[in-house]
């Protein structure tokens, strides 16, 4: 070989041109001063547009962020307080779930008191606290909230135990390391005000509360019936519905509690799984929480329901929250 020709075939290699029998391709020329076009990436989803002045949504899997809205800003929560009510009772030192709690005429008294949702706990009726936390999560029974911190807190009176139940709710969040949550409530149902969270905080609460299998199965229950002994004897069939909509409408769903209040307006702490995916997430303040909840889910699941969701109906005497 010749040192002209092997000088151009030296030139042709390192320039990265491909030789076809003795022919060279013609190489890509770009004009002086222009650079090669980029490949546009695909356009990334845009992120649902929600009613709620508060949300968050993580992975339950791995406990990440996946979405926020005014995360840190704290709000009332009206009766998603029942999930850290559900969390101190299912998290209390040798619970017995099937220990059972005379209900008291107060309890009923306080319901009528403050025009509560009940789950119409009828007085000397003996309800097992696993009932109790039915009659709680499903029609989200007020009743249900002061049997149980009655029953869990210590103290001599009723007003002695229920305050030591809401210290008990404190402590949890503390131990959760919650820096924007406060509890003077066993409920919901705030004297003070000083009943707050925000959108991530009850995120987390819900996320704890979940690993709780007993509360996964009470959630998800679209409904329940159960007998309990009565003061004169007999037996009575309590049947709660459960006031979380999402339920039986969102393909996926499990949970979690629905809260409405003058202050919080209507707020849903919400858990599904689609396509392997498992999210829990809280709305505050939203004025359409169900489609809000599935826009996310769909969003972070690659699904697409939201649009098409009609809300299961809930019978005329259902408890509405």
């Amino acid at each position: 070989m010749s040192g002209n020709v092997r000088r151009a075939a030296v030139l042709a290699l390192t320039s990265g041109v491909l030789l076809t029998g003795t022919t060279l391709a013609a190489p890509v020329v770009h004009a002086a001063g222009s650079a090669p076009k980029a490949v546009a990436a695909p356009k990334a989803p845009a992120l649902p547009t929600l009613s709620a002045k508060g949300a968050f949504l993580l992975d339950d899997t791995t406990g990440a962020q996946k979405y926020a809205k005014n995360a840190d800003i704290r709000r009332q929560m009206a009766s998603t307080t029942k999930i850290m009510t559900a969390a101190v009772v299912l998290t209390t030192k040798n619970i017995d779930l099937d220990r059972r709690v005379t209900i008291k005429q107060s309890y009923r008294d306080y319901v009528a008191r403050e025009g509560a949702s009940t789950a119409d706990l009828r007085t000397g009726d003996k309800v097992t606290i696993r009932q109790l936390l039915y009659g709680l999560m499903l029609p989200s029974g007020c009743d249900a909230a002061y049997a149980l911190a009655d029953a869990i807190g210590t103290g001599t009176t009723e007003a002695a135990r229920t305050k030591s139940f809401i210290s008990k709710m404190n402590a949890k969040a503390t131990e959760l390391g919650l820096k924007n949550t406060k509890f003077d409530s066993f409920d919901g149902i705030s004297q003070g005000g000083n009943n707050y969270t925000t959108p991530r905080d009850l995120a987390k609460i819900a996320d704890y509360a979940m690993n709780s299998s007993t509360l996964r199965t009470v959630v998800k229950s679209t409904s329940h019936k159960s007998t309990a002994p009565t003061k004169a004897g007999g037996t009575r069939t309590y049947t709660w519905y459960n006031t979380n909509q999402l339920l039986g409408s969102y393909t996926g769903a499990l949970g979690v509690k629905t809260g409405t209040g003058t202050a919080a307006g209507p707020c849903l702490i919400f858990a599904a799984t689609r396509n392997g995916k498992t999210h829990i997430g809280v709305i505050l303040n939203g004025t359409d929480r169900y489609r809000d909840a599935a826009k996310l889910l769909d969003h972070y699941s690659g699904v697409s329901a939201a649009k098409t969701m009609k809300l299961r109906p809930l019978p005329e005497n259902a408890q509405r929250d």
